[in-house]
């Protein structure tokens, strides 16, 4: 019996104890168990991230959406951790570019074997994980997590089931995604046996080509002609980029250039070589250089942030400030969550005089990493917020009817949080022009961000009773409305939206748009299911 029939057959059995009740439950760390509970302080802890990361993407999608996806996801790795414990490494979210890049955990012995955890409740019979061809590429194995309990703001509990896992190498896909239910999963409790032998076995094969490399070497020069040429050069090449990486790392750029330059002679098309010598080209001041490599790396790989990221940090240098904010827009558009992108781009508007937009970034950026609190402080942000308003608020006095003041105030009194501030102006707006529909949505904005959703609803329909093609107001109605369980509702403000935003172009809300009617339709069934 091979070990894919013998886990097979393990998973058949665990779905009829899972049914049952009669689950394997062990409390240590790094042992395997089928059940994993998570309560009191250990769950605080991960609500209190979740809030900070709802909080953080609230303007994307609705606070308790954002706050139920975090959780969900958490609840998932935190099981993961405790069960395979030091065999993982969980990935650093501040130091890597572009999130978490569809990879949740690597080997602790070899951080290029990633481990993607999906979280899904629901019933045994019906629930289904999906995954992306991207997520297959990038990961050896796919953890499903079972949660009994239905995500919310109060549960005080929660029981987590180690439903199974997927070798990526199982999974036959392309492109787009694929749904698989539990028991199509192999047993869990051979998750670390699996990837202790796919660990050894890529330990194996570099030791089999490092025996043969040694082999071929030592043949007397007349029996090897071509091969030996051959064997050369790639040792050749992987002697420079050994030594490239390591000079770099002890931070001897000039002999790190040196060597890049030579691993370029065999790579010409390896964006990642460009990119480190970009680094140390900038490192010694020489920001033309470290610039046009910069570039090289970009031309080879239009979609990665960090490119765009540092070519405008050598712009910046360079004095090119309009440059800068253009990367640092690329790499915002291609990855809207890395802090640093945001915190550049602030200190390039600011040099241009553009105050309104670097407290905008500076704003965000913080939002994302709080440990940029102190360039909020050098950077005069709180200040610049009271000069504003004490600017608005000369404005108002000189005329108590400029409705475009009342505005401003409002939306900088909505930046630093005072909602109930920003809702008196908002009214003020709408008292001047009571068909002003961005006042009504801004408004209903606030009243969302105090829980008034009754509220929030009544100025989203004003707003699209003033304007009916205002594709923001319908997905924000969509969000409170799904929020509040009329998910049929939802739909439909959520497809409107989908067809403004095709006709206008914007490409990434409109698949944001359509993901989201897309969730629905699918909690929509599965509860006239349940039913």
């Amino acid at each position: 019996m091979d070990w894919i029939t013998l886990l097979r057959s393990q998973q058949s059995d665990f779905v009829k104890r899972l049914t049952s009740g009669s689950l394997l439950h062990c409390q240590t760390e790094g042992q395997y168990s089928e059940l994993t509970i998570i309560s009191g302080e250990r769950l605080k802890i991960l609500r209190e991230f979740c809030w900070q990361m709802a909080e953080k993407y609230k303007r994307v999608s609705s606070v308790r959406d954002v706050f139920i996806s975090y959780l969900k996801g958490k609840l998932g790795e935190e099981v993961v951790k405790e069960r395979l414990a030091d065999l993982i490494c969980e990935v650093n979210y501040e130091k890597r570019f572009g999130g978490d890049g569809k990879i949740d955990f690597t080997l602790t012995t070899n951080p290029s074997v990633g481990i993607e955890v999906k979280s899904r409740h629901g019933s045994i019979d019906r629930v289904r994980w999906s995954v992306s061809s991207e997520e297959v590429a990038k990961n050896a194995v796919i953890v499903c997590i079972l949660i009994q309990e239905e995500i919310h703001e109060a549960q005080s509990e929660y029981h987590l089931f180690l439903a199974g896992f997927l070798p990526t190498r199982m999974i036959k896909l392309k492109t787009g995604r694929i749904a698989f239910g539990i028991e199509q999963l192999l047993y869990g409790g051979g998750l670390r046996c699996y990837l202790e032998q796919f660990q050894s076995s890529i330990n194996y094969n570099l030791s089999q080509y490092d025996h043969k490399i040694s082999q071929i070497l030592s043949v007397p020069d007349n029996q090897l002609v071509k091969q030996n040429l051959l064997i050369n050069e790639d040792k050749q090449e992987i002697d420079y980029l050994k030594l490239g990486h390591e000079s770099f790392a002890k931070g001897e750029y000039t002999d790190a250039i040196a060597n890049y330059s030579q691993a370029l002679n065999l790579y010409p098309h390896d964006a990642e070589i460009y990119y480190k010598r970009g680094i140390s080209h900038y490192q010694l001041g020489d920001y033309e250089a470290a610039s046009a490599d910069y570039s090289q790396a970009i031309q080879i790989n239009l979609n990665e942030p960090r490119f765009y990221v540092k070519r405008g940090l050598a712009s910046y240098q360079l004095g090119n400030y309009t440059a800068a904010i253009d990367d640092y827009n690329q790499a915002i558009r291609l990855n809207p969550h890395v802090a640093v992108a945001y915190k550049n781009r602030a200190d390039a508007r600011s040099h241009l005089g553009d105050n309104q937009g670097a407290i905008e970034d500076y704003t965000q950026a913080l939002t994302i990493n709080p440990n940029y609190a102190i360039t909020y402080k050098n950077c005069g942000i709180e200040q610049y917020f009271l000069r504003e308003q004490q600017s608005f608020n000369k404005a108002i006095k000189m005329n108590p009817h400029d409705a475009i003041a009342y505005k401003n105030r409002g939306n900088a009194r909505a930046d630093i949080g005072d909602y109930e501030g920003a809702i008196d102006d908002y009214t003020q707006v709408i008292a001047i022009n009571p068909h002003d529909a961005n006042a009504y949505f801004n408004r209903g904005n606030a009243r969302y961000d105090l829980g008034d959703h009754a509220g929030a609803i009544d100025d989203y329909t004003q707003a699209l009773t003033i304007n009916p093609n205002y594709a923001d107001a319908y997905y924000n109605r969509g969000n409170v409305q799904a929020e509040m369980g009329d998910k049929q509702q939802a739909i439909t403000d959520f497809q409107k939206a989908v067809n403004i935003y095709r006709k206008e172009g914007k490409l990434e809300v409109l698949n944001d748009a359509r993901q989201r009617v897309l969730h629905l339709q699918i909690e929509d069934s599965l509860d006239i299911l349940n039913f």
